[in-house]
């Protein structure tokens, strides 16, 4: 990951500089023409595709591949011992020349199908940049074909034989598709496409349907998506900001509500109101529904520091909290919190969308706010952020794919949830301060100091999109477990006082069949076992035995886990089967859930009135009680002192367990008896509840 980072950083140097351009032909060829024998690199075992990237990149650039490799060996050396690893880097410092050339000069490039097909054959060919492969490296990735893909596409190139993208990665020729690695290191150099950041987990979201090979039908249709998105963005600017009044720089990333079937509710205290819900890289906006029109947009600010909470929610019907499908935003500019809820039939994706965003723009902000940037570099985090937005909608709108998936593109969201995620924000700090750096004067040109220019920044710039007035990195390699294990939490909660009682049940089924256990052995039914467990138990407390089964628990659990961990690694995890409870109605489920509250009150009364006959006694409301708890205080204090700790064990024990035995049991009860009478007739000292003052409160 590091070298790629060096490579990568190092290729984008002059990334974005005008200048270097040397060619300003709108209508680009991507395709090789086949006579490339003059231009041959003097590469040994070249594969066929590389050789044609190669080619295709040079006539680009308007150079022969002679000259690109001169370039080339300027910079590096030679390595004949790892030919496999020298023509990749090589093919990396041709495809980012490339890919920079078109980028610079085009702005629909994503629209062009030619680019869409040349990008994936850079991907083919790091795959397999030699004849003559490693092991590892898989050697079906030679050959590339776009016939196989074209076929069967309607006119807007879309597939008419797959009704979803799992059967259409299935179905696509298998022997062509690209690997993680080939994807992280190509895909980054057209920064609109994906960030070093998060490119694994755009990959991941990707493949999530074909085991983790990339299908060229799956990279163009979200390309094809991601371009559509964009211009979409682009079009909806004019028609909103006379309404909106936006900022200058402010940029609409999204807007729901504008379909009757699929409105947005505001809930503000009991009311609620439907209305149209727009999300800017500043803020978010809602303009509720009037007669035939929207009213004035009102403004949640996202931008300045006003201790702003957005967090999932529940709304419904005057304020009632039933239906898991709101975000609630909070801050100090609104005097309650605000609810936006997203109705839909079945799940909340709409809601997990929207939150995920909203999340996304707040900590770019919060990150701004922190490191004190200046405005170069707060305009590329914006400028990230705002692409990571398009790249996670694009992804959701294509693939229709799980939340997990896609929410792990936004990469500040993304760094706040993640552990060890400040790690991602300090590199990136880190990197965002070699903006526009001063070159240490008089230093060589070997340990010159690295300038970076606002890639992200100048990729909006070049999209259509304007923040300004004129106008790669480190990451963690178990992202996706995190979010995976995160995804894992997300589908076992069920909704349900009885059903998550349920559950909980199944789940301590070993403690309380232990319990149910020790409980029969304690009734006396069965004496046999009953005295066979009394004495057991006697002697492990006399030879003091007890302070071992703490950590004999702990070391057959460490076992068992050990036995799964190294001998268990290609079973399954079977799913936890809970029987479920009967099915209840709304009404049915309020009735529940005002019994259990009305349980929990009773306990919570119990425990008060208990704890003021304490009270009572040691303030000697009734002196006679006061007397005789002292006295037996005192009896116990002296027990305590003298006697060993190993006899009050067995003491403790031998009085619990033989209290249900036939020769106590009926001496016990009569005990018990006289104890919960005497409870009874202890006064509970008096309670007086002060109402607060009005008027201090105010």
């Amino acid at each position: 990951m590091e070298t790629m980072m060096k490579n990568f950083m190092k290729s984008h140097q002059t990334l974005f500089n005008p200048t270097k351009s040397s060619n300003t032909n709108k209508n680009i060829n991507y395709q090789h023409d086949g006579d490339g024998d003059g231009d041959g690199s003097t590469i040994p075992s070249l594969s066929p595709l590389a050789h044609s990237v190669l080619s295709r990149s040079a006539k680009i650039l308007a150079v022969s591949v002679q000259e690109l490799q001169r370039r080339f060996d300027a910079e590096h050396e030679a390595d004949s011992q790892q030919l496999v690893k020298h023509t990749r880097i090589f093919l990396e410092f041709c495809c980012y020349q490339a890919l920079h050339h078109v980028i610079t000069n085009r702005s629909d490039y994503l629209s062009d199908k030619d680019f869409r097909r040349f990008t994936y054959d850079m991907m083919l060919a790091w795959d397999s940049p030699t004849l003559v492969l490693p092991v590892n490296d898989s050697p079906q990735n030679e050959t590339s074909s776009s016939s196989s893909e074209q076929q069967g596409e309607d006119e807007d190139g879309w597939s008419l034989f797959y009704s979803t993208t799992t059967s259409m990665a299935v179905q696509v020729d298998d022997t062509i598709t690209v690997g993680r690695e080939a994807f992280a290191r190509i895909a980054p150099a057209c920064p609109a496409v994906a960030d070093v950041i998060t490119v694994h987990n755009l990959f991941d979201s990707l493949t999530a349907s074909s085991d983790s090979r990339l299908h060229f039908l799956i990279y163009d249709k979200y390309l094809r998506s991601l371009d559509k998105i964009i211009r979409t963005a682009k079009n909806t600017q004019g028609p909103l900001i006379s309404n909106l009044q936006l900022a200058e720089g402010e940029i609409i990333l999204d807007v729901d509500g504008t379909v009757p079937i699929q409105p947005v509710l505001q809930h503000i205290g009991i009311s609620a109101w439907p209305g149209r819900l727009t999300l800017t890289n500043h803020a978010i906006y809602f303009e509720s529904l009037g007669v035939g029109l929207y009213d004035k947009a009102v403004i949640y600010d996202l931008a300045s520091d006003m201790k702003q909470v957005i967090k999932p929610e529940l709304t419904g019907p005057l304020g009632a909290r039933l239906f898991d499908k709101a975000v609630m935003y909070k801050s100090t500019s609104v005097a309650e919190p605000v609810y936006f809820e997203f109705p839909e039939f079945k799940g909340n994706s709409r809601r997990d969308y929207w939150l995920d965003v909203c999340l996304e723009i707040l900590h770019a902000h919060k990150f701004i706010q922190k490191n004190n940037f200046n405005e170069t570099q707060q305009l590329e985090v914006l400028a990230r952020a705002i692409l990571g937005i398009f790249r996670c909608r694009a992804v959701r709108e294509a693939l229709c794919c799980f939340s997990s998936h896609y929410k792990t593109l936004l990469t500040f969201k993304l760094a706040e949830s993640l552990p060890r995620g400040d790690m991602i924000l300090e590199t990136l700090s880190s990197r965002l301060a070699l903006l526009n750096a001063t070159p240490v004067s008089g230093s060589p040109r070997g340990k010159q100091q690295l300038r970076l220019s606002p890639v992200a920044l100048l990729t909006l710039c070049q999209l259509g999109f304007t923040l300004q007035k004129e106008a790669n990195l480190d990451s963690v390699s178990d992202t996706g477990k995190a979010e995976a294990a995160r995804a894992t939490v997300d589908k076992v909660k069920v909704e349900g006082i009885d059903t998550n009682v349920a559950v909980m049940k199944e789940l301590l089924f070993p403690v309380i069949e232990s319990a149910g256990r020790l409980h029969h052995l304690a009734s006396w039914e069965d004496p046999f076992k009953s005295m066979v467990f009394l004495v057991l138990s006697c002697c492990a407390i006399l030879w003091g035995w007890t302070r071992y089964i703490l950590p004999s628990i702990f070391v057959w659990c460490a076992v068992l886990m050990l036995v799964r961990r190294y001998f268990s690694k290609k079973m399954p995890l079977e799913a936890f089967r809970v029987t479920a409870p009967p099915n209840k109605n709304a009404v049915e489920r309020l009735l529940t859930l005002q019994e259990a509250i009305t349980e929990a009150e009773g306990l919570i009364q119990s425990a008060n009135i208990a704890l003021l006959k304490l009270r009572a006694i040691l303030l000697a409301v009734l002196p006679q009680a006061t007397e005789r708890v002292a006295l037996l205080l005192i009896f116990v204090a002296a027990v305590l002192a003298f006697a060993s700790l190993q006899h009050l064990i067995l003491l403790v024990f031998l009085e619990a367990f033989t209290r249900e035995m036939p020769y106590r049991k009926e001496s016990s009860g009569r005990w018990l008896r006289r104890l919960r009478e005497w409870w009874v007739r202890i006064p509970a000292a008096p309670v007086e509840l002060i109402k607060q003052d009005d008027k201090k409160r105010k």
